[in-house]
């Protein structure tokens, strides 16, 4: 029986579409996989690329509010704002089975070159891929 994931953060454009991303690509029959934000803005064009690094198309994702899924039931809701962001972090007042904060920083506030920018999104996918690999070995033991 799959689990149905819910992934939270403040705009759902770089944290929560690369851990939709990673979990569906890890153990897509295992998990029902979604991601929205407080407001829905856009998926951010380096978080699509450091995925793409990966092997990982996210290019297909959209950001979406978390009032679209106003109604729905889920056996997991994890927000994945920094604990600095957490008061403004979205929350989801449907149905969870449990309810999970990550800790992760927004790769979007880095700020420098392209290049240095990039490295705060590879650093940040990495630390998320982790999480989630930790998440499932949890799950299915």
């Amino acid at each position: 029986m799959t689990k149905k994931v819910l992934f939270l953060c403040i705009s759902n454009s770089c944290r929560s579409q690369m851990a939709e991303g990673i979990l569906k690509a890890l153990a897509p029959e295992k998990f029902e996989v979604f991601s929205a934000g407080a407001k829905a803005s856009f998926v951010h064009p380096f978080a699509v690329k450091v995925l793409g690094e990966t092997g990982i198309d996210i290019s297909g994702q959209r950001s979406k509010p978390v009032l679209k899924f106003k109604g729905r039931e889920f056996d997991y809701v994890i927000t994945v704002c920094g604990d600095s962001a957490k008061e403004s972090c979205p929350s989801f007042m449907g149905k969870a089975g449990n309810r999970l904060h990550w800790n992760f920083e927004d790769p979007a506030q880095a700020k420098g070159t392209d290049e240095e920018v990039l490295k705060v999104f590879r650093k940040v996918r990495d630390e998320i891929k982790i999480e989630i690999e930790k998440f499932i070995k949890e799950l299915l033991r």
